[in-house]
């Protein structure tokens, strides 16, 4: 498994503590989005891996923007970058058989009327491109008195070209441990009355 960590945000003690196998975790903190584009690409045409998460497209920062002035204006850099990329990586990941996970943030739209306001970042290949979406949103607290240990999670699967999309499912995610499985087995005791 490999982590492209665009944030740079990654913490090896707290990944260890959820269950990653840190050991066996390549990581790399690319300076440009198109680096960590080419890591991709490198890693899955190498066939040394079989699942790549970047985190996040969010971050995967045009070099032209970061070699520029802030305040420059940089309109359709990401975008274009993420076409290109899914263009190249589209083939390369289906004949090397590798699952390729992007981590993205949703952004408001300003300014819109009507409709959804919520958009995600990086342009429209993504969306195109995915075989599966899926929207992760903080629902809730989970606590213990009055101290918050947890958040109640929703995942809706929003597109999905290998089965039933529209599905949802929810569940505690406990700070410091992961997905509360005793939680969720509570949860089917009673929907299944037993």
């Amino acid at each position: 498994c490999a982590f492209i960590d665009a944030e740079h945000a990654l913490d090896p003690i707290y990944a260890k503590k959820l269950g990653v196998d840190i050991d066996n975790l390549l990581c790399s903190q690319p300076d440009t989005g198109e680096q960590a584009l080419e890591i991709c690409d490198a890693l899955t045409r190498s066939g040394a891996v079989d699942v790549i998460i970047v985190d996040s497209v969010a971050a995967l920062t045009p070099k032209a923007e970061i070699e520029g002035e802030i305040g420059d204006s940089h309109m359709g850099l990401a975008a274009r970058m993420m076409s290109q990329a899914m263009r190249k990586l589209a083939g390369n990941l289906k004949n090397a058989n590798t699952l390729l996970i992007f981590i993205n943030q949703i952004r408001m739209k300003i300014g819109v009327m009507f409709g959804n306001p919520e958009t995600t970042t990086g342009g429209n290949a993504l969306k195109f491109y995915a075989s599966v979406r899926l929207d992760i949103r903080r629902i809730g607290a989970v606590k213990d008195g009055d101290v918050v240990v947890g958040s109640e999670t929703r995942v809706k699967v929003v597109k999905n070209k290998i089965a039933a999309p529209f599905k949802q499912a929810e569940f505690q995610i406990l700070y410091g441990e992961g997905i509360n499985i005793n939680g969720e087995l509570v949860d089917l005791g009673v929907k299944h009355k037993l």
